[in-house]
């Protein structure tokens, strides 16, 4: 059996914002299993400058990994806490293999007629006139969830963009997330709150930058919108840490993230944590190629939540991979007649 990795660089259709910076490109990396004709694939998605595993001695870890992993599989994931995205390749690759290199992760979600789950219109930082016609684009296909990212343009103007949906749909009709990406201040943080409390806001994610957890807790306990935790998880990556940091900040909901956070074994345990607390988790993509959304995906069909996922971006790429899924305002659609196209890849 061999092993190897592969980098790969994935490239937006068109710029995304956000508050920390426009994406033009995003690396990722792959891992692989092969023998004879048989090839299990995993995807270990750092994300630049986010990903606590973003660092020195990467791709000298992959290539451990790589040597280590035909002979020790399952073994080989208990040192890898502090490398979450690795991790997550390689409980990927493992389930592709195990279940005979069909791509198929969760074998118990795959029926003949597949799979949808559904999900929210994401809305990306951009001028007001982009961000209007993301907007106005977004409803017209019909999407009853959209999701804004918030924090880098004047918070007037954002407010007009959500006064706008909301003179259309009440909170019934279409749910509004926010995602400020930690671009507040705590002062900041309690008076935008309060104003955006007034357009029946779903929830918004870390209105503050991670690490700020006493701050963070008094925006969860007063604030009229949801506080979700997102940046928050990354580099958590142990189960007293996890306990911790949920019994201070005690939030409503988490957004779980497998690559950030170390894929399956982390979520699940997030996810029970959090609903013993009373909240909730929705699960979102990080800007993965469709190997890794397929991954999230047929994870996240195991179990149904009250929230639709976070689930759409693996559109954004010109040189995605060709796969069974299709995303339109209904969902992600998994078609299990339709094939992959690996062969820019293998």
């Amino acid at each position: 059996m061999q092993c190897y990795f592969k980098k790969y660089t994935l490239h937006f259709k068109k710029p995304g914002g956000t508050s920390r910076g426009v994406l033009h490109h995003k690396d990722t990396y792959f891992i692989f299993l092969k023998q004879g004709d048989n090839i299990a694939v995993g995807e270990c998605n750092r994300f630049a400058g986010l990903s606590c595993d973003d660092r020195e001695g990467y791709e000298q870890k992959l290539q451990e990994v790589c040597n280590r992993l035909p002979n020790e599989k399952e073994a080989l994931l208990i040192e890898l806490s502090e490398w979450p995205s690795i991790y997550f390749g390689v409980e990927t690759v493992l389930k592709d293999w195990h279940n005979n290199c069909q791509r198929i992760i969760f074998p118990e979600v795959i029926s003949e007629n597949g799979f949808s789950i559904p999900v929210n219109g994401l809305i990306w930082m951009g001028s007001k006139d982009d961000m209007l016609q993301q907007i106005k684009s977004k409803l017209s296909e019909g999407y009853t969830s959209v999701k804004l990212k918030i924090g880098a343009i004047d918070f007037n103007t954002e407010l007009n963009l959500i006064q706008f949906i909301r003179q259309q749909f009440n909170a019934n009709e279409v749910e509004i997330r926010l995602d400020a990406n930690g671009a507040f201040s705590f002062g900041e943080a309690k008076e935008k709150l309060k104003q955006l409390s007034e357009y029946d806001i779903s929830y918004i994610e870390q209105p503050i930058r991670a690490g700020q957890w006493q701050e963070m807790a008094a925006l969860a306990e007063n604030s009229l919108i949801a506080i979700a935790l997102d940046e928050e998880l990354i580099g958590i990556n142990t189960q007293h840490e996890r306990e911790k940091l949920i019994k201070c900040i005690q939030p409503q909901l988490l957004i779980l993230k497998h690559a950030l956070i170390g894929g399956f074994s982390a979520a699940d345990a997030w996810k029970k944590l959090i609903v013993e607390n009373g909240g909730d988790w929705v699960i979102t993509s990080a800007l993965e190629s469709n190997i890794g959304l397929n991954a999230i995906a047929q994870y996240t069909a195991l179990e149904k939540s009250e929230y639709v996922q976070g689930l759409g971006t693996g559109q954004l790429f010109t040189n995605n991979f060709p796969s069974p899924y299709n995303v339109d305002h209904n969902g992600l659609h998994y078609h299990p007649q339709q094939q992959w196209d690996l062969s820019v890849l293998l």
